[in-house]
């Protein structure tokens, strides 16, 4: 476990690189890191960001599996689900499905598509995948653009967690308020749900909400389990937005572009977001 000192002092890295719009070597390159170690130097961020008058709303999942490895640049042997804080600096809602996004001062972004969703209440510990949906208030389509500090995003997982999360950025579209039925039907949408993404016009790529760990809700479910058994860190509670995870590979935006995605089977707008 790493000694305070030194925590603090990753944590400052970590976020001067991000002040500064300047890539860092890994963090693992000068000091063998654990998954504890990794969720210290974010818990340090946290409250360094939360003394600066941010305010933490929820978390972003990043589910890394050994095929979407290389178009992170992420090295990790097996499938991985991590978190990172989301923060109400960070995220904003679109209206009518289209916004313009600035890129400046993001570390190498790329765009990734997902479901994001709010807590109504907050979720027992013991909570299955059935307790959880009847835990929501809403869902939406989101899009988040996450960034790296490493060069060429070659990292491991250790190093992305610490760095935020890998989060830059998360644009919310229109809520869809659930009913009871619909929370009650919610882990049977995503086999046959689907998302496009395009760039100016043409498709670069597509995913499966399934392929998530069999879907959203049970992402969400993975990442509840998993903050039963980091004690140091707060569980999930009523209020909480919580990014699911990307449906597909992330792919490099740049200032000037035109992207768009499409859902099928879930009855959510897709967003135009124009990056400045």
């Amino acid at each position: 476990m790493l000694m305070s000192t030194l925590a603090d002092r990753y944590a400052h890295r970590l976020l001067d690189a991000r002040a500064q719009a300047r890539c860092i070597p890994p963090l693992s390159a000068g000091t063998p890191l654990s998954l504890t170690d990794a969720y210290d130097i974010a818990q340090r961020i946290l409250a360094i960001r939360t003394a600066q008058g941010e305010t933490a709303i929820g978390r972003k999942i990043g589910f890394l599996t050994p095929g979407m490895v290389p178009a992170y640049g992420v090295r990790s042997a097996s499938s991985t689900l991590f978190w990172g804080h989301l923060f109400d600096a960070t995220v904003r809602y679109v209206d009518q499905d289209h916004c313009i996004q600035s890129l400046a001062g993001a570390l190498q972004p790329c765009i990734a598509p997902q479901i994001v969703f709010r807590l109504a209440r907050t979720p027992a510990a013991d909570a299955s995948v059935e307790a959880l949906a009847d835990c929501l208030e809403w869902i939406a389509h989101g899009v988040e653009i996450v960034v790296c500090p490493f060069p060429d995003w070659q990292c491991e997982v250790v190093d992305a967690i610490a760095a935020f999360g890998l989060h830059g950025a998360l644009l919310i579209g229109e809520p869809k308020i659930l009913s009871a039925a619909s929370r009650h039907n919610l882990a049977t949408f995503w086999p046959d749900a689907s998302v496009s993404l395009s760039c100016g016009g043409s498709l670069v790529g597509a995913g499966f909400g399934s392929d998530l760990m069999g879907g959203p809700l049970h992402a969400l479910w993975h990442l509840h389990q998993l903050l039963r058994t980091q004690a140091q860190c707060a569980q999930l509670a009523a209020g909480d937005i919580i990014a699911s995870g990307s449906w597909s590979a992330a792919y490099p935006v740049a200032p000037g572009q035109d992207w768009s995605t499409a859902f099928s089977n879930l009855g959510l707008h897709g967003l135009n977001i124009s990056f400045a």
